[in-house]
């Protein structure tokens, strides 16, 4: 059985989710992965309204689609960040309050266990997301970094998140980090440390994306074979980077995307440089049966065209494993 198609819908907030599900129902999407704004899945009404997760799933069921999982990326990276005024235009204002670094990362950590509590009244069991990261700042070691201060910051994740993921496991739901410049988890490397702050607990996993991955070097089919355990959950995202130099590098230049002067950009499903037949042949060889959810973003493309093509090109892309050797036919 091929895997189900989804579309995240965080890049569609602006739609309401009954427009958005017709549209995607069109597109030939088979689910959507809704996140936490907007009005697409709204975490303070689901834990209110005993009817509210079911409204979701009958909107949804009425365009002929499902959901697998939920995400709010955008609290979870207050959880652990150094909180500043940027971090006050993707946040609610009831996240934001007056501001003080402390309260902020509080009240964040605070939502993303009601996340937890509501994904079980909706009935999915991954919720995705980021972390945040004390130490992203420290990325480049100069003036030298003390050993002491990444280690300081890998506490700092695990201090902050093991409470939280105190309430997935009590509700049974799991949380995919999505690996990504910013987070504590950022290639191999980072992710693999991540896991051994918190112990190895198994409520800590990855919502897999490999635009994130591909630009900076790192090598995302290995990324699956290596935590072939914790992937909880896949995005299908493109991304183009150039072959040869550019005037800005791999860091942006703090150049906006879709400027003609990047090395990088995300790109439409099949329009960029990631090999997707060898992520579904790695997919395929660790059993993962999950969604392929489509993170859409395309400065160049317009979205609905965009959105339209990748669906098609996912779904082109996916292949079951072979449930037998091709050459079994030989045999005696």
């Amino acid at each position: 059985m091929a895997r189900p198609v989804t579309l995240f819908t965080g890049q569609w907030a602006d739609l309401t989710l009954e427009e958005l599900a017709e549209k995607a129902s069109g597109w030939g999407y088979d689910g959507l992965e809704l996140a936490c704004w907007g009005d697409h899945f709204e975490v303070d009404k689901a834990l209110a309204d005993d009817g509210y997760c079911q409204g979701r799933h009958d909107l949804l069921a009425k365009y002929g689609l499902k959901v697998w999982s939920i995400s709010n990326h955008l609290v979870g990276q207050a959880v652990c960040d150094n909180i500043d005024n940027r971090h006050q235009a993707i946040l609610s204002e009831v996240i934001w309050g007056n501001g003080d670094p402390a309260g902020v990362q509080e009240r964040a950590a605070e939502e993303m266990k009601n996340t937890a509590r509501a994904a079980a009244k909706l009935g999915v069991n991954v919720v995705n997301g980021f972390t945040g990261s004390s130490i992203w700042h420290l990325l480049y070691s100069f003036p030298p970094n003390d050993p002491g201060q990444i280690d300081a910051g890998f506490e700092d994740f695990a201090n902050r998140w093991n409470p939280i993921f105190d309430v997935f496991d009590e509700v049974g739901v799991k949380f995919g980090l999505e690996v990504h410049p910013t987070e504590i988890a950022f290639d191999i490397v980072t992710a693999e440390h991540a896991i051994e702050a918190v112990n190895g607990r198994e409520t800590f996993g990855f919502n897999y994306d490999p635009s994130h991955l591909g630009y900076q070097g790192v090598d995302y089919v290995a990324f699956l074979e290596r935590l072939s355990d914790r992937i909880y959950h896949v995005h299908m995202k493109d991304v183009w980077w150039s072959d040869t130099p550019r005037l800005a590098g791999v860091f942006g230049g703090h150049l906006n995307f879709g400027d003609a002067q990047r090395y990088w950009d995300f790109r439409s499903i099949g329009r960029g440089s990631i090999n997707f037949e060898a992520i579904i042949r790695a997919l395929n060889h660790i059993a993962y049966d999950g969604p392929l959810s489509i993170e859409w973003e395309d400065s160049g493309m317009d979205r609905e065209h965009g959105a339209r093509e990748s669906c098609a090109a996912v779904k082109g892309y996916d292949f079951e494993p072979s449930a037998v050797a091709f050459d079994a036919a030989f045999e005696e």
